[in-house]
């Protein structure tokens, strides 16, 4: 760990203890591109009925949820308690060859800020346990602004994840621009006491947000390690050295670069370990250098493939740099870096504290990328490492498709493979929490102690039920985790078959639908269902489910395929045998039109289908399926 300083382990409640130490020393298919085709809680009638609803949201409220009235009554000058902000003048001190701000001293600011904000909700000395994948969008220049924004997204035992967003500003024409933005995990860290963290209280929509996804970030963080691992080991790439024009390649080995640093006072905080982002600026710099020796020009870093502090390291300490070039694209370079520390020189085990994946492109007169030589691996150790980077691209590729980009630019159906995975699998879960964190839902109706709730947003329209039962919310988890049963209350479903079981937590179904209004016939969909217990205390058990395709089970004539673009299940424990279930669904803008369009009464057939899960719910309530009981 470096402090502001550092881990990972597979997940579980013993883990997550293993790893806090270490850092120290479905949801129903529910409705698809066509909401009335799809195997839901829906059918024609009932969207006549849904429409005349919606056509008169105009003139209903909002309804506030008693935990907004806080941040309501803070009103527009509420600043969230952890925030920290830091603004620095960009001088020639602070730049590369190339007049740009480095990103090693960018590095060192988004650290320095974002320790503070930790420190600020901790109360007390606060070390970097990782930092997440970043990538920069905007490079800063002599005499610009940097405005770097840190504030505590969420926090677990003793530790927390921190947000933040760095711009930069010209002072003369007034313009900004968003450079990047990132998430750290920093753990709280008292000499003589264990340390329990305070929760944070989400006031605002974005800070809900931020809280119910931090959730989820922090299980991939968990399994991070194991994840790459088993991604590069299931990933099939292509040799494509002999295919490469030799003429044009670069061995490797001349890209190499090592260097050692002395840990001295300036680097480190007050309790004598290195400062995370002094670890991260110099590991910046020597993956600088191995770039430059491949294209012999200077390099611009794009992206950084998440920074793990392993261990920690302290005043007094040799640190040794490796950097080396490990593949070579079209018109970008990965390079990779590995830190170790050793206290004296005849020591001969050297601690391994810190490793990271950089990604550089070269930019022409015209900022546009060039095309870049090709690496010549070392047979063995650099072959390896060579096909390594062409799985780490293609699993950035499919990260940063799945979770980065705008949701409306997401096609409905993604490709599931092992190497979008888990950020498949992260997207489906984080997709329904933003949609619950909503603050902007309208009741429109409520009918026998069902309620619901509408929103309209952007192409999106957005619909969730509510109601409360007199069932364990852990048992109504369990029984609505399995699909098999839906039939059983749910008449728009006619089969469900397990595709696939992904892991103990998801799992892809090909779900058939009976044939409904004017169909021909029957419908089918391929779904991934994503199911998570709380995090903590507060947080509600979630069915998320979405769309995936598969080679296996394509679209075929005997039914018309639908697709489902975010809804599941949140299910929050109200009391001892009494849950509040709440069905969420975000319909495609396909469907928007014709929900608007048609005004009829509102049918009951929605309520009917919700009240039937009830009964399912409380008739079988002691009568949990046995295979489900480790989800």
């Amino acid at each position: 760990m470096a402090g502001p300083g550092m881990g990972r382990l597979p997940w579980s409640p013993r883990k997550e203890v293993e790893y806090e130490r270490m850092c120290l020393g479905v949801a129903g298919p529910l409705y698809p591109h066509s909401l009335y085709s799809s195997p839901g809680l829906c059918s024609p009638s009932l969207l006549q009925g849904f429409a005349s609803v919606f056509s008169s949201r105009t003139s209903r409220k909002s309804i506030p949820r008693a935990e907004d009235e806080g941040a309501m009554a803070e009103g527009e000058g509420y600043r969230n308690p952890t925030e920290v902000q830091m603004s620095q003048l960009v001088l020639p001190c602070h730049t590369n060859q190339r007049g740009e701000l480095s990103i090693g001293q960018l590095l060192k600011w988004i650290d320095t800020t974002a320790c503070l904000s930790a420190e600020r909700h901790a109360g007390c000395p606060c070390v970097t346990a990782s930092m997440d994948d970043i990538y920069f969008e905007h490079t800063i220049s002599v005499g610009q602004v940097v405005n770097v924004k840190a504030k505590v997204n969420r926090a677990f035992n003793s530790s927390m994840e921190v947000g933040i967003q760095v711009t930069s500003e010209d002072l003369c024409s007034e313009k900004q621009w968003s450079v990047c933005k990132a998430l750290a995990t920093f753990v709280a860290h008292r000499e003589l006491s264990k340390v329990k963290l305070k929760q944070v209280i989400p006031r605002t929509e974005e800070e809900k947000t931020e809280h119910g996804v931090a959730a989820e970030r922090r299980r991939m963080r968990l399994v991070y390690a194991d994840t790459i691992k088993d991604l590069l080991a299931r990933c099939a790439i292509q040799d494509d050295l002999d295919s490469k024009d030799y003429s044009y390649m670069v061995p490797a080995e001349k890209t190499r670069v090592e260097s050692v640093e002395l840990v001295l006072p300036p680097h480190a905080n007050h309790q004598g370990n290195t400062f995370g982002g002094q670890i991260m600026a110099w590991m910046e710099n020597v993956a600088t250098i191995a770039a430059s020796r491949l294209c012999r020009a200077h390099p611009t870093l794009k992206a950084i493939e998440m920074f793990h502090f392993r261990g920690p390291s302290h005043v007094g300490d040799r640190l040794v740099f490796k950097a080396i070039v490990n593949n070579a694209f079209k018109h970008s370079m990965e390079v990779g870096v590995c830190v170790e520390a050793y206290r004296q020189e005849a020591e001969t085990q050297r601690r391994h504290i810190n490793s990271a994946f950089m990604t550089f492109v070269v930019l022409d007169a015209d900022d546009q990328p060039r095309k870049l030589p090709w690496i010549q691996p070392q047979p063995g150790e650099g072959e390896r490492r060579y096909r390594e980077a062409s799985a780490r691209k293609k699993i950035r590729l499919d990260r940063k498709y799945i979770v980065s980009c705008k949701q409306a630019e997401v096609p409905l159906s993604v490709p599931w493979d092992p190497s979008n995975q888990v950020y498949l699998s992260y997207n489906n879960v984080s997709s329904l929490k933003m949609l619950v964190a909503k603050d902007n839902w309208t009741l429109s109706s409520e009918i026998s102690q069902v309620r619901l709730y509408t929103l309209e947003e952007d192409k999106f329209l957005s619909f969730h039920l509510e109601m409360v039962v007199h069932v364990d919310a852990a048992q109504a988890f369990l029984l609505l985790s399995d699909l098999h049963r839906r039939p059983e209350w749910d008449k728009h479903y006619r089969s469900v078959e397990l595709v696939q079981q992904v892991d103990e937590d998801d799992a892809i179904y090909h779900v058939i639908s009976p044939v409904l209004g004017g169909d021909t016939k029957p419908r089918d969909f391929v779904i991934l269902a994503s199911r998570r217990k709380p995090c903590d205390n507060g947080d509600p058990y979630v069915l998320a489910m979405r769309s995936v395709t598969l080679p296996t089970h394509r679209e075929t004539q005997e039914y018309q395929r639908g697709e489902i673009l975010c809804s599941g299940f949140c299910l929050w424990r109200e009391a001892d045998q009494l849950t509040k279930v709440s069905y969420y669904n975000q319909a495609t803008p396909g469907l928007l039109n014709y929900v608007t369009t048609n005004v009829a009464g509102l049918s009951s057939e929605f309520y009917t289908t919700f009240q039937a899960c009830e009964h399912f719910l409380l008739d079988n309530r002691n009568d949990l399926a046995p295979s489900l009981q480790t989800l």
